[in-house]
């Protein structure tokens, strides 16, 4: 991953829409089953709305049933980071881009095995490259 990406706060608003902007900058979150990529089949790659970093295949997507995006595993380890999150009342894990700190939902130890996580994300801190 190359160099830290980093923007101002009008330079963010002014590239995204607003629901992008508060999901991705804000740490919000969508209602499920109405983002564009939660039921998409289409194979490619879905990269960040803020910086275009690779983050998942969709060879990693799968229906998990809640009404997200659910992957797997990133595209590689170091594309994304994580840090607790203690809102909602409840300790989870946050997904963030590596590259830009953007928010891309969260992570849980209820995903398929072999490695049983599951990467919940929303559809508006993602965009899709069809391939």
């Amino acid at each position: 991953m190359g160099a830290k990406v980093t923007k101002s706060d009008a330079e963010w608003r002014a590239m995204l829409t607003s629901m992008q902007y508060n999901v991705a900058r804000r740490k919000g979150t969508e209602r499920p089953f109405t983002g564009e990529h939660w039921d998409r089949k289409d194979k490619g790659i879905y990269r960040c709305v803020c910086c275009d970093a690779e983050l998942f295949a969709s060879g990693a997507k799968f229906d998990s049933g809640t009404g997200w995006p659910s992957y797997t595993m990133p595209i590689k380890p170091e594309h994304i980071r994580t840090d607790e999150d203690d809102s909602w009342f409840k300790r989870r894990t946050e997904v963030l881009c590596a590259a830009c700190d953007a928010h891309l939902g969260h992570v849980f130890d209820d995903g398929p095995q072999p490695a049983g996580r599951r990467y919940c994300i929303n559809s508006a801190s993602l965009k899709f490259e069809k391939r």
